[in-house]
């Protein structure tokens, strides 16, 4: 059963418009991104961000790394690779 919870947490992380957008804007970034640049592209609080951010990390969707004062994420794209195969695993 702690795999349909691990399966659903993913789901629930990736079904959020905004934190769609955020996986996508870390996938075609050339570096990692900070909170800053997001929230100022996405034109939203950066809390907002971080919140979002916050369940892509507990997805283990994003990989951040402190550089300072900040923190930069890039997408796990390990796990990404695996979405489809969980879904598939569900109902076949």
């Amino acid at each position: 059963m702690n795999q349909i919870n691990d399966i659903s947490e993913m789901l629930k992380a990736l079904s959020d418009p905004t934190r769609l957008t955020i996986l996508k804007m870390l996938n075609e970034a050339e570096t990692m991104l900070c909170v800053n640049f997001l929230a100022n592209r996405l034109q939203i609080t950066q809390s907002a961000v971080s919140q979002h951010l916050k369940i892509l990390r507990q997805a283990n969707l994003v990989i951040n790394e402190r550089r300072g004062y900040f923190i930069h994420y890039k997408v796990n794209e390990t796990q990404l690779k695996k979405v489809p195969e969980i879904i598939k695993s569900l109902f076949f």
